[in-house]
């Protein structure tokens, strides 16, 4: 009996053969970590676009779809490779939460609609295309990013999103019921239940604690809506689910190319081209990571350089479906480096689960019916955690005083920025477009001109 639940010694080595009834549980499990982050940005972008409903509902369900099939054949490539493009390492993609910030700005600059959508496309396929260039030259660009630029961008990062959250946590600030108790309270109920499972309880269920906070929230919503009236003064209340929805979604659907017609401007292509230079720095972070926390070594050049070209053509290719950039996942580095578990075979079987995810509108429906102000009691965990992934980056080395006036300077002016954009309003437009917006670009800008610029201090 004891053999049936020891764990095969090859989970702990990259290219070891393991058995199915042990990869699909620990490759699942890396689905569930990363499952409700994969489809968030997309929910959120959608949202801010005003893609979420109405006559803009199947085309939404056709998006996230479209989400879960591309993860899925980005994360095989990043894992096994094609010539030069993927790591070989233990990374899964998803659709990045990073360019959430820009994204919103970009919608805000021009209007939201099915055009501000599509013009997040273009860029996403030109920013894409400029990554995998970064990646051909990444050996010798490595040595502008160390530890205390990457953590200084990925702090930022978290930053600018917890405002994000917090807004879904209300309900969504386009709700007629915007921070009404019902949804302050569901809101906090998914809160209380993923600290639960995630301190109550150990392994598979402790390391999924966010998905099954959001199954909890589902019942939650479904209760209410027994016992409490779902509409106000002609409108439906945002916490209603919508299981018409999921009714009328098919079993089986091939996914669409080009369900948004990719249109390409310059207001969303300058900030989203510094964006992926940002977001490159990121994936060396957590690829840097992976290394160390499962396999005790430094990631080679070439596995960073393949990792970040990756990154690039599977966010070009990724828009091609409609889908946002594409990038290494933050929450599966830590549960490689909590687990130890390495294995690359039993990765491989959670991206094939997402590719058939892919392939099912149902699954999609169910999930882009979800309360905002359920995910948003998932979403003000999930983005603040990135700002402590950032943190624990920043201390990797002593924070001398070097180190500390880079961390200051970027949070300082590009968190600044992030919260009171209004200080650019008198400087040329391109400078707004650029800097504008969520904070991050300045700081990931100001952060590298500092590394670059200031002496280093004699050990």
């Amino acid at each position: 009996m004891k053999k049936i639940f020891k764990l095969s010694e090859t989970a702990f080595q990259m290219d070891g053969k393991m058995p199915l009834s042990q990869a699909i549980p620990l490759g699942l499990q890396h689905v569930l970590a990363m499952f409700v982050g994969n489809l968030t940005p997309l929910l959120i972008i959608t949202g801010a676009c005003g893609l979420a409903g109405g006559e803009f509902a199947d085309l939404q369900l056709s998006l996230l779809q479209n989400a879960m099939l591309i993860a899925g054949i980005v994360t095989l490539v990043q894992l096994f490779g094609i010539g030069p493009v993927g790591g070989r390492v233990p990374i899964i993609m998803g659709t990045s939460s990073g360019f959430i910030g820009v994204f919103n700005s970009v919608a805000a600059t021009m209007g939201g609609g099915i055009l501000a959508y599509g013009a997040i496309m273009g860029a996403s396929i030109i920013g894409g295309l400029f990554e995998t260039v970064l990646g051909f030259f990444l050996k010798p660009l490595r040595k502008f990013f160390p530890s205390v630029v990457t953590g200084t961008v990925v702090m930022s990062i978290g930053l600018s999103l917890i405002s994000v959250g917090i807004n879904s946590f209300g309900g969504g600030n386009k709700a007629e019921d915007f921070g009404s108790i019902e949804n302050l309270l569901l809101a906090l109920f998914v809160l209380i239940a993923i600290l639960f499972f995630k301190h109550a309880t150990k392994g598979f269920l402790s390391s999924s604690s966010i998905l099954f906070g959001i199954i909890f929230g589902y019942i939650a919503a479904m209760i209410m809506g027994f016992v409490l009236p779902k509409t106000g003064v002609e409108y439906t209340k945002a916490w209603v689910l919508n299981w018409d929805k999921v009714a009328e979604a098919s079993w089986f659907a091939v996914p669409k190319l080009l369900p948004v017609k990719p249109v390409f401007d310059l207001r969303a292509i300058l900030p989203v081209l510094i964006m992926f230079i940002v977001t490159a720095v990121e994936t060396v972070g957590d690829i840097s990571g992976v290394m160390e926390g499962g396999l005790d070594r430094e990631a080679t050049d070439k596995e960073l350089a393949g990792g970040v070209m990756c990154d690039g053509l599977g966010s070009s290719f990724a828009a091609i479906f409609g889908v946002l950039p594409n990038t290494s996942f933050s929450q599966n580095v830590g549960l490689v480096a909590m687990t130890k578990v390495v294995n690359r075979f039993a990765l491989a079987t959670g991206a094939i689960f997402l590719v058939l995810c892919g392939l099912c509108p149902k699954l999609a429906a169910l999930v882009s019916i979800m309360p905002q102000s359920v995910l948003g009691g998932a979403a003000v965990m999930m983005f603040s955690s990135i700002v402590i992934s950032g943190i624990q980056l920043i201390t990797k080395n002593p924070l001398n005083a070097r180190n500390l006036s880079i961390v200051s300077v970027a949070l300082g002016v590009g968190y600044g920025m992030g919260a009171n954009p209004g200080i650019l309003v008198h400087t040329p437009e391109v400078v707004q477009l650029v800097f504008g917006g969520s904070g991050i670009v300045p700081a990931a800008m100001v952060a590298i001109l500092l590394n670059i610029i200031l002496p280093k201090e004699e050990k």
